[in-house]
């Protein structure tokens, strides 16, 4: 998909630009290097520390995710004004593809192709988080299911974005892929509109499974922390004693606090 066209598109990257462009594609290897030292302090000897290291991880995932869905929704709803106009993004999604398209100027759909692949990567890696994090407890967990479901999906997802960008960087005339029928729709509405339409879909799936898995992982979460060695404290609730006259009598007896 061509976004050369879009409204407040500029021909050249500004020094913001660049550095929106280098932080936010070093904040998606920050986040990959971190699922593995992850990875491989599963298959070691448990530390409390990795469970905070999985929390923030997963954290940072979902903020990414938040921003990149958005993204996706405000393109839906520009669509939606303009059915008939080029394919838009927001200011800030406009400003991190000029600098990440100073990789190749010659190819203006490039940088738009490398911000969707470095977003989706964000994505997962929060996903693989939640699968790195429940990894002791594989067969247990709520949150595992639906974190490998996520893992699947966006992985396919991820390829797809792989195979979007590298078709540009190879020299198509604009980015060959499942969300563009691989190159058979010809540019223009039919086309603006069955992208936008397809990664809205798929973003909003993988969003609702990711809501999901953070979801059972707060549930479950005090499962999670005794196989990582994370103290768990206990506060104390009152029940009936059994035999008493006055029913709102009781006793003190612990229950698990999270």
């Amino acid at each position: 998909m061509d976004h050369s066209g879009m409204p407040g598109m500029e021909s050249t990257a500004s020094a913001v630009d660049t550095l929106g462009a280098v932080l936010f594609i070093g904040w998606a290897v920050a986040m990959w290097a971190a699922v593995a030292v992850l990875a491989v302090g599963n298959r070691k000897s448990v530390k409390p520390w990795m469970y905070k290291f999985a929390v923030g991880l997963i954290g940072v995932g979902v903020v990414g995710q938040i921003g990149h869905f958005q993204e996706h929704v405000a393109q839906a709803g520009y669509w939606i004004a303009n059915p008939y106009s080029p394919a838009w993004m927001t200011p800030w999604a406009d400003s991190l593809a000029r600098g990440m398209g100073q990789v190749d100027p010659g190819k203006p759909a490039l940088g738009m192709e490398i911000l969707h692949l470095t977003g989706n990567f964000i994505f997962l890696a929060g996903l693989v988080g939640v699968a790195q994090i429940t990894y002791r407890l594989a067969g247990q967990l709520k949150a595992r299911k639906w974190a490998k479901m996520g893992v699947w999906m966006q992985g396919i997802h991820g390829i797809e974005h792989i195979v979007l960008t590298a078709s540009v960087v190879m020299g198509a005339s604009r980015a060959i892929g499942l969300s563009t029928w691989f190159g058979a729709i010809e540019p223009g509405p039919a086309l603006v509109t069955y992208r936008v339409w397809w990664h809205f879909v798929a973003n909003i799936v993988g969003t609702v499974i990711l809501t999901l898995a953070v979801y059972h992982l707060w549930k479950e979460r005090r499962a999670v922390k005794v196989k990582f060695g994370v103290p768990v404290h206990a506060e104390v609730a009152t029940a009936p004693v059994a035999g008493s006259e006055d029913s709102s009598t009781s006793e003190r007896e612990p229950v698990g606090r999270l």
